[in-house]
């Protein structure tokens, strides 16, 4: 199942992405796609042998250091990945001598990425070079790195120079002052510590080389420790060089250089090490991972997006978070912001609940920090910094400074006005508790955060006595293309829901901890007369609606600023900020990411006021037009997504989707060099499980009410829930309310096969189009499948030749499995990882394919084809039909693809070929089938289509029209031979 992204050189599989051509001009965007990580670091997916302006980057959860005007920032760590490799006496560098063959891979289901080059150097000397590396998840302090070097057509010698890289920089700055460094047996170390912040870090490494005799040699070079060695290749023999990296730094070790000595001499070998991190991984899918079938695209860049976050997740500390870009690029400079809480950790929630009261305790550590800028401020209680990093306090530049050095300075003003995240950060900390039940964590830790901040919220409103209510002035609501407005309804509604929470909070404690309530008292200052006040803030803060249409003024006086119609700006490849400009652009009423609908959203799972399907409607209506989903806010498209499903637009939902969905990974915002969209990668998932699947949270547990998107067969994820797991699987449409069962998977419901009986039809054939196989009709890829059949066949011990492969023409993959493994006992774990492996075995196979493998006649009748009008589909049971199209350059001649993942029922059920036809917009008997296989005939016929079979007349004689292949063929002769076809058959009657 792949499918290829637009102009990234990207084949996608359902775990694996490809990428198939190195784009110099992709450099930094690619190295940030192609991130690894373990949730305790993070390395930009940069080559090991370098390449020029590139930023490669590792950077560590917590180590934090000064910078002018922004404070502070995540720092760039010592770099573990150099490994350069000299082919007699030429460097191998992909910016020099000739590249042959390329091929890079980011398997997500054990975080590994693999890179394959065929290079030919500037002597003229061939050799193949695979790298692949991983930063275990079984260890978070052990990173991995394998290299092969196969020579193709030369002896001769190759150096190996594998070093650690001391001077990291973050985009021009170094912030790391030299300690020490040395040799151990086999290995290599180095000490370093921030210049500010005075972290420590101590890095080891060793070298092992497999099949050659080579010894190595240390050089120390200050900051720079390197490994090497020489030795004489041979052609076509492989040799393996292996670097085994660990990190340690003072945040978790008083002695993070010993410790990362320690570790590495104790460590088994790099095989060793791969499949404790496979294992890791494993468990973590189990849990985390979602299933989708029909939507070849969505399977793969769901698991991707959920990939960048898991890799990002604190496992095991509690006093760091998610910053905004992950920990795969220098956007924000590694700060914190309310994307973690509201994006990203519902994930985490309902996957791995010990995750995200992680990423909330960070906010308990942090508290100190939000009280002093509230008391810089002159308020009371904590209010929580915008950005956030080690301490709390708020790390917002106060400038931005631009490139142009005649051009003023824009003053940033979310860290004085955008105090809506002091509502945002105690609603996440209410979902956690009622997702868990965890009364222990929130009367040490939650309480705190919600009732401090809720003192904030009492000092902060300002009550207007002609109006008999209270106001929040001078506010940046989420809407940040309008930076001082007053009243703000996202603003004004999230205090009040907090101060709700915050009072029901406080008397729960009182009841159920009352020493844990007295000792918040003294602590906070919490008094019977602020409690009131809370109260009469609920009742009076000032909320701008209409109740009889329920639309909801965003803030006061917008619906007096000009309006503006967002396609007279069409088309723009910019935000609507840069093209009216900063100032302009708080008098029109054009939004930066959903405001009032963000509030809606997060009002929508308890039904809270202004929640309900009317509110949802009208403002939709008003809003949606007027948001720079485009080009605004990347958070934006997921939520517009949920609700646009909620309201039942399904195209449209659908569309926002794909548009968060692939915003990195098609760079579609020209901005993923900075890092990942973290808060898009969160909002995936809530649009996957609570727009798409419905779920809605009761106290008896998840319930889904599905509105799965157009050609999604199947979704399956997991959910955890008050203790207990809760598995759905939901296929077409559910009964409203299905709930998911504990342990068990929900019950399911999709229509029933349609009967396999054969229909003649109708006369007088008025074809509109064909679906042709693939496999045998326009390429003849079966030695390949027989290939990968074979080498799993080997590798089980089942015998397996070209006879028994005869048997699988036109069968599924699962099904030609079981006739391979006949009564072998397999579990069906077992059978799903041996057909992932094969098809594994067989995407390496068909990236050698090119247009040449393209049978004779086909191309023509193709081409032909579309001259006339004739509508083309494709037809196979493969799961890699897409990349072999891309392969053979027939894709743009193609209109439709129905493949393995398209239906449930294979060949000879008549779904796939129906399944086509409707892709098509064509009726069945308006259809041309295009088979070599006996059971694709059967389903030709049993869908009511017309059959041409290729081949013998004992394989494909019950088809309408019988010939040995394409070649020759042209649409007037298939034209004659229905007619033919027709006229027998009338005569007959």
């Amino acid at each position: 199942m792949q499918t290829k992204g637009r102009s990234r050189h990207f084949i996608y599989t359902d775990w694996i992405l490809i990428e198939t051509q190195f784009d110099p001009e992709q450099l930094h965007s690619k190295e940030t796609v192609f991130t690894i990580g373990n949730g305790y670091l993070g390395t930009r997916g940069s080559f090991e042998e370098g390449y020029p302006h590139a930023l490669p980057a590792t950077f560590i959860h917590g180590v934090y250091d000064d910078v002018p005007v922004v404070y502070t920032e995540l720092v760039n760590c010592p770099d573990w990945l150099p490994l350069i490799v000299i082919v007699n006496g030429d460097r191998f560098r992909l910016d020099q001598g000739e590249i042959l063959r390329y091929d890079r891979q980011l398997d997500l289901r054990q975080g590994l990425l693999i890179r394959a080059v065929r290079w030919r150097s500037p002597s003229g000397d061939t050799i193949d070079i695979s790298f692949e590396r991983f930063a275990s998840l079984a260890d978070p302090h052990v990173l991995a790195l394998r290299c092969h070097l196969t020579p193709v057509d030369f002896e001769g010698l190759i150096e190996i120079q594998a070093s650690i890289n001391g001077y990291p920089e973050n985009q021009g700055l170094n912030h790391w002052e030299g300690l020490d460094q040395g040799k151990i047996d086999q290995g290599i170390w180095l000490q370093r510590r921030t210049r500010s912040s005075r972290i420590e870090l101590g890095m080891a490494a060793k070298v092992t080389i497999l099949g050659s005799e080579a010894s190595l040699q240390v050089s120390t070079a200050p900051g720079y420790p390197t490994l090497s060695t020489t030795f004489l290749a041979k052609v076509q023999q492989t040799v393996t060089v292996d670097k085994i990296v660990t990190v340690f730094t003072s945040r978790e070790i008083d002695t993070p250089v010993t410790a990362a000595q320690e570790k590495l001499a104790h460590l088994p070998d790099y095989t060793t090490l791969l499949k404790a991190n496979e294992q890791a991984w494993d468990e973590v899918w189990q849990q985390s991972d979602i299933l989708i079938e029909g939507d070849s695209t969505a399977t793969f860049a769901v698991r991707y997006n959920l990939f960048q976050l898991l890799i990002a997740a604190p496992r095991h500390d509690d006093k760091v978070s998610i910053p905004a870009k992950t920990l795969s690029g220098f956007g924000y400079r590694g700060h914190i912001f309310w994307d973690t809480e509201i994006f990203m950790q519902p994930l985490f929630l309902f996957t791995q609940p010990a995750i995200a009261r992680n990423l909330l305790s960070y906010r308990w550590h942090t508290l100190p920090g939000a009280r002093r800028k509230a008391a810089h401020y002159g308020y009371q209680g904590a209010m929580f910094a915008w950005e956030s990093a080690v301490t709390g306090d708020e790390v917002t530049p106060r400038w931005a400074i631009g490139n142009d050095f005649y051009g003023e300075d824009v003053r940033i003003w979310c860290r004085d006005r955008e105090i809506h995240i002091n509502a945002d950060i105690p609603y996440a900390v209410w979902n956690y508790w009622q997702a868990t039940g965890d009364d222990d964590w929130m009367q040490k830790c939650g309480a705190e955060i919600i009732l401090d901040a809720a003192i904030f919220w009492g000092s902060r409103v300002e009550f207007n006595p002609e109006r008999e209510r209270y106001e929040i002035r001078g506010v940046i609501g989420a809407d940040e293309y309008h930076e001082f407005v007053h009243n703000n309804a996202f603003t004004n509604r999230m205090a009040q829901w907090h101060l709700e929470k915050a009072i029901a909070i406080y008397d729960w404690l009182v009841h159920k901890f009352p020493e844990q309530a007295t000792e918040l008292e003294q602590k906070l200052k919490l008094t019977p007369e602020e409690r009131s006040h809370w109260q009469d803030i609920i009742a009076k803060i000032l909320f701008l609606y209409d109740p009889s249409t329920e639309l909801i003024e965003q803030f006061e006086g917008f619906f007096q600023s000009e309006d503006i119609d967002l396609a007279d700006y069409e088309p723009r490849d910019r935000s609507m900020q840069a093209i009216l400009g900063v100032n302009q652009i708080n008098k029109y009423q054009v939004i930066k990411q959903p405001d009032i609908l963000m509030l809606l959203y997060l009002m929508r799972e308890s039904a809270d006021f202004p929640y309900n399907e009317k509110a949802l409607q009208t403002n939709w209506d008003y809003y949606a037009p007027r948001t720079d989903i485009t080009y605004g806010s990347s958070l934006g498209p997921a939520v517009q997504a949920i609700l646009a499903s909620d309201l039942g637009k399904s195209t449209e939902a659908y569309q926002q989707f794909m548009r968060a969905l692939m915003v990195d990974l098609e760079d579609n915002r020209g901005n993923t060099n900075d890092g990942i969209h973290g808060a898009s990668a969160g909002g995936i998932w809530q649009a996957v499980i609570f727009g798409f699947g419905g779920i809605q949270l009761t106290e008896n547990g998840p319930v889904a009410n599905p509105h799965l998107p157009p050609g999604w067969k199947r979704l399956k994820f997991k959910l955890h829930w008050r203790g207990e797991w809760h598995d759905f699987d939901l296929h077409g449409k559910l009964g409203a309310g299905e709930r998911g069962s504990g342990g068990e998977v929900a019950v399911s419901f999709s229509p029933p096969p349609l009967p396999l009986v054969s229909h003649e039809p109708s006369p007088l054939p008025n074809i509109q189009g064909f679906i042709f196989d693939l496999d045998g009709v326009l390429t003849d890829t079966a030695e390949l499948h027989y290939l990968a059949w074979k080498k799993l066949a080997d590798e089980e011990g089942i015998p397996f030749n070209r006879e028994a492969n005869e048997a699988l023409r036109g069968v599924s993959r699962r099904a030609s499995l079981m006739l391979i493994i006949a009564d072998r006992p397999y579990s069906e774990a077992q059978i799903e990882e041996m057909m992932e492996r094969k098809n594994r075995y067989y995407v390496e196979f068909i990236q050698n394919m090119t247009p040449q493998d393209l049978l004779p006649g086909a191309i023509a009748l193709l081409d032909e084809l579309r001259q006339a009008g004739i509508k083309i589909g494709i037809g196979s049971a493969s799961k890699n039909a897409r990349p072999v199209l891309e392969r053979l350059g027939i894709a743009g001649k193609v209109d439709a693809i129905a493949d393995g993942y398209s239906v449930q029922e294979p060949k000879p059920a008549p779904d796939l070929f129906l399944y086509a036809a409707k892709q098509l917009g064509i009726e069945p008997e308006q259809s041309i089938v295009v088979e070599d296989a006996a059971a694709g005939v059967e389903a030709a016929l049993a869908a009511g289509m017309w059959a041409l079979g290729l081949g013998p007349v004992e394989r494909v004689g019950a088809a309408h029209i019988v010939l040995p292949s394409l070649e020759g063929i042209t649409w007037a002769d298939l034209r004659e031979q229905l007619s033919n076809y027709f006229q027998t058959k009338t005569v007959n009657k």
